[in-house]
């Protein structure tokens, strides 16, 4: 296998607003610790310029527009308008799943494999990694990379949170019939009766990954992660999803439970190390993972990187996104340690 590469996202995120010096802040501190970037571009044109910033060149990835939907020619096409301005210059691409996959799996399988021969066309063209965001069952997904295992430019996004938080759904539907635990919050006043019901379903949600793993690694093609940590009452994201949070994020309830008011997310660090885990010890030749952690609000001083923001009037944007660069680095570090004794037992292991 070779080295796996390890990146986060670049990009600004609401509520942080501001120019492209918080990019050039997220390029220096990316590449200072090591990191490629996740670039998140909406356009072809957008990306041209994102290019400038990528920390480490040929570990960046750039995640296109989900509306680019595969099973039409006109989103194959805008897909390789984007494909031509990354020649040579990004590792892979990540492209949205599609619910109207699972309604017309011969069309998608025939779009993946249009799609494939027009990749091989361009001298130097990314990956294309489609990720799972749409919400199919992760079995039906797995199936499409199963029979079209012989795709030489094509391969699966295995967004952990997008995955998990689908399975606790589908958990606590199963018990729970008409209900769906991602609308409830740690304030409903149901909650106190249901939580051990809410937790319950949480427990399926590793499981499930790492099945999914294990199945796409004996396909002996390269994967993409999205990593991140989440829970169906979390209300943290500004985008109103349950997931997309840190490894370290646990929930606060308004009530004891289990002798405190805080439980952790579906993953935690524990299950965090059992992915990379997993993902090490499997045929994949080549691994790379992306920290899709959103913003918190916080700030950190700009320290040396100051001079960067002179022209700023105002620079709480420019610490906001300062303090979340720190929560990526800090996640890295996490995403490293898992690495590093992962491989340590592998070689015991041999």
């Amino acid at each position: 296998m070779a080295t796996p590469k390890l990146l986060a996202m670049l990009s600004t995120q609401p509520p942080i607003e501001g120019d492209d010096t918080l990019l050039r802040l997220a390029q220096s501190r990316l590449g200072a610790a090591g990191l490629g970037g996740e670039l998140y571009p909406g356009s072809p044109e957008h990306l041209q310029r994102l290019l400038d910033y990528r920390p480490h060149e040929l570990s960046c990835t750039a995640h296109l527009p989900r509306n680019i939907n595969l099973l039409h020619a006109a989103g194959r096409a805008a897909l390789m308008e984007f494909v031509r301005v990354a020649e040579g210059k990004l590792y892979g691409l990540v492209l949205h799943d599609q619910l109207d996959f699972a309604g017309h799996p011969k069309e998608t399988l025939s779009a993946f494999r249009e799609t494939d021969r027009l990749l091989a066309e361009v001298t130097g063209a990314p990956w294309l990694f489609v990720e799972y965001a749409a919400g199919l069952e992760p079995g039906f997904y797995a199936s499409l990379f199963d029979e079209s295992h012989d795709l030489r430019k094509l391969s699966a996004t295995i967004d952990v949170g997008h995955v998990g938080i689908h399975v606790c759904r589908s958990a606590y539907q199963a018990q729970n019939p008409g209900e769906d635990v991602c609308a409830l919050r740690p304030d409903s006043p149901e909650l106190p009766a249901k939580i051990e019901a809410v937790q319950h379903a949480t427990e399926e949600a590793l499981p499930a990954v790492l099945g999914l793993i294990k199945r796409l690694a004996k396909l002996e093609k390269p994967l993409h992660f999205h990593l991140h940590n989440g829970h169906p009452l979390s209300t943290l994201s500004h985008f109103g999803v349950s997931d997309h949070l840190s490894f370290l994020q646990q929930i606060q309830l308004p009530f004891s439970y289990q002798g405190g008011n805080l439980v952790k997310g579906i993953f935690a660090v524990s299950g965090l190390r059992d992915i990379i885990h997993t993902a090490l010890n499997s045929a994949c030749p080549q691994l790379s993972f992306c920290l899709e952690i959103h913003p918190r609000e916080g700030r950190t001083p700009l320290g040396e990187h100051s001079q960067m923001f002179s022209h700023w009037r105002d620079i709480s944007n420019a610490e906001r996104m300062n303090y979340w660069l720190d929560m990526l680095v800090d996640n890295a570090v996490l995403v490293r340690d898992a690495w590093e004794t992962g491989t340590l037992e592998e070689h015991k292991a041999t």
